[in-house]
């Protein structure tokens, strides 16, 4: 537990926000000096490594997966001014605090060691891969699956802690996407006291809203869970000036998708004159359709807490994206199983429990000793 720790700390204390070199520097460097493992650095700074069944064309891949960006610190997270300067990382209380600590730097410590301890099964190949860009749209993970990363299952170390209940890390079968997109209505300008000699885009934009607020909210089932999607406008704007009828309005749209299903905004878009839809990101949802992977990753998890005297995990469901959307889209079978607790990414005072990643770490190598 004290090398997991260890190498979480020095994970988190390097700054990843605007570049993540150093960061994937100080884990290809860990791949080369700890594993016998194939290791890769693509073009735009993914790292990638291999081991096992390499004379073995029919084996299966199974990928133990993170990212090493993080979002911006806050001051009180780096040792120099504003966001200048290495992280501030402590330990106290069980916990590593510091930025990324929890997204997602402690679980992909947890993913290395895993990866280095483990011993698959003599058909199966082992892939580790921290990728690039996953705040920003999953940029690292797409470049990777466009040049060739395909991996058969994937495990993206993302939070599934406390999700069932307070003490457990469960393992995620499905989790929603974000669509998030623009009705733009078109109209004429004219002198507001003579509104008759124009065409009003607020007022087209509002029919638009109306629209939308009678759309269903997609909905799905995954392994008999039940996920359901949301629908918002969650801003307006549009006109320029008091006394001009405006000539243009924005409605800003959060959608968050469910595998199989999305709202239908392009009709809500359709029903009313002078407005148009763009779409301006789409993180794709994720379902597992491996009932035997999800199984020996629930048994695996399972285990691995009656090991420690801990309640049983469950499959869930989580409501954010992450970059097993990506892998999923591209035809790889995922789960979500990692170290994050509700409330702690993107915080002020981010952590992690030293006990937790430990778990994460025991369960990750015990699946991927485990035949499915």
């Amino acid at each position: 537990m004290n090398e997991l720790a260890d190498l979480t700390e020095d994970l988190v204390a390097i700054p990843s926000h605007e570049d993540e070199t150093a960061a994937g520097d100080a884990i290809e460097e860990w791949l080369r000096a700890e594993t016998d493992a194939r290791v890769e650095r693509d073009a735009v700074g993914n790292v990638i490594a291999y081991k096992g069944a390499t004379n073995d064309y029919d084996a299966d891949t199974l990928a133990l997966v993170g990212h090493h960006d993080v979002v911006p610190p806050a001051d009180r997270q780096t040792a120099g001014e504003g966001n200048a300067g290495e992280y501030v990382v402590e330990r106290r209380d069980g916990r590593i605090y510091g930025r990324g600590a929890a997204d997602m730097k402690g679980a992909v410590a947890a993913c290395m060691l895993a990866f280095r301890d483990a011993e698959p099964p003599a058909d199966r190949e082992l892939a580790f891969a921290s990728f690039v860009g996953e705040e920003v749209g999953g940029t690292g993970a797409r470049h990777a699956i466009d040049v060739g990363f395909a991996p058969d299952r994937a495990v993206v170390a993302e939070g599934s802690t406390n999700y069932s209940k307070p003490g457990v890390t469960d393992v995620v079968v499905a989790h929603k996407g974000r669509r998030a997109s623009t009705l733009v209505a078109g109209g004429t300008a004219a002198h507001a006291s003579e509104p008759e000699a124009g065409e009003n885009a607020i007022y087209r934009a509002s029919d638009a809203i109306d629209e939308v607020r009678e759309l269903d909210a997609p909905e799905a089932t995954v392994f008999g869970e039940s996920v359901s999607g949301s629908l918002a406008v969650t801003m307006v704007h549009g006109g320029e000036t008091w006394n001009v009828i405006p000539e243009r309005c924005e409605v800003t749209i959060d959608e968050r998708t469910v595998p199989g299903d999305r709202a239908d905004i392009d009709r809500a878009a359709e029903a009313v004159d002078g407005v148009d839809w763009e779409v301006d990101q789409d993180l794709p949802p994720m379902a597992c359709g491996d009932d035997p992977f999800a199984d020996a990753a629930l048994a695996a998890a399972r285990e691995v807490h009656d090991d420690l005297g801990l309640d049983a995990p469950e499959h869930v469901v989580k409501p954010h994206a992450t970059d097993a959307g990506w892998l999923a889209e591209a035809g790889t079978d995922c789960l979500v199983c990692g170290a994050s607790e509700p409330g702690e990414a993107h915080t002020e005072a981010e952590s992690v429990g030293i006990d937790v990643l430990d778990r994460c770490y025991r369960i990750y190598a015990n699946l991927a000793e485990r035949a499915f």
